[in-house]
């Protein structure tokens, strides 16, 4: 009895920090998602002018990339200990608190701003004249827009996930750990990648269905490549989380989700 209760207590504290990292990571993606920056310009290299569709792209990418692979491999690592109803439950509470999180945002960009804070700031680093303000403003009230392109994306593309991971173990059963990891987040971010841009900066932007494509490819590129290069690392969590758990109830806890 004492060992179940360890072990009951282990498995709970277990889904609390995987919980915490997806939905801290989540919300810093959203909140940096209006950022788009150049990994060329980044790395100090030449435009990659790479030939897709006809078109000619560079890594221009959203900032909230840096945070969306470790959201990927967490929902994986959850999904395989505690089944779809974990990853729903976690998803669910996730889109509501970005949600919050946006409206909180909206609101604190209409609260009137104090002098002294606009006299301060009133030039930026080049010494042109500046609207601390109006920036603040014009960051964060691409907001409603992204707010909407991404919980339909988020929600959507965790929902393929589920399907697609669940999918996958139940036709390879406790093997290939790396296929239904990769094979779930490729195909659940085509369709991320492009619904989050499409909505937040096509539907309620002024980019153009080129810049849409563009970015959403590079984006796209970029988190395949860095699910498959993420691959050893669900490796190692799933090695310490066995540790951590022990490997028999490990096993148990990964079965009763693969059948839920």
């Amino acid at each position: 009895m004492q060992d179940s209760t360890i072990q009951e207590a282990k498995k709970q504290k277990l889904f609390l920090v995987l919980c915490g990292i997806f939905l801290t990571n989540a919300l810093i993606a959203e909140i940096t998602g209006g950022k788009i920056f150049s990994v060329e310009g980044l790395l100090g290299i030449p435009p990659a002018n790479l030939l897709i569709g006809g078109q000619r792209l560079d890594f221009n990418m959203t900032a909230g990339v840096v945070n969306w692979p470790v959201v990927f491999i967490t929902s994986d690592i959850i999904n395989e200990y505690f089944g779809k109803k974990g990853v729903k439950r976690i998803s669910y509470l996730t889109a509501a608190l970005i949600v919050y999180t946006f409206i909180t945002i909206f609101a604190a960009t209409k609260l009137p701003p104090a002098q002294f804070w606009l006299d301060l700031n009133n030039t930026d680093s080049l010494g042109n004249v500046f609207n601390i303000n109006d920036a603040f403003a014009k960051i964060f009230n691409q907001g409603l827009g992204i707010m909407i392109g991404s919980i339909t994306a988020f929600l959507l593309g965790q929902l393929l996930d589920v399907f697609v991971f669940s999918w996958l173990r139940r036709k390879t059963g406790n093997r290939f750990i790396w296929l239904r990891a990769t094979g779930s987040t490729m195909f659940s971010q085509l369709v991320d990648s492009f619904i989050v841009i499409t909505i937040a900066f096509y539907v309620f932007g002024n980019w153009d269905l080129k810049q849409v494509f563009s970015v959403g490819s590079i984006n796209y590129l970029y988190k395949a490549a860095v699910a498959i290069l993420l691959t050893p690392v669900l490796y190692i969590a799933h090695y310490l989380i066995d540790n951590y758990l022990g490997k028999e109830y490990a096993e148990e806890l990964s079965h009763r989700a693969a059948h839920e």
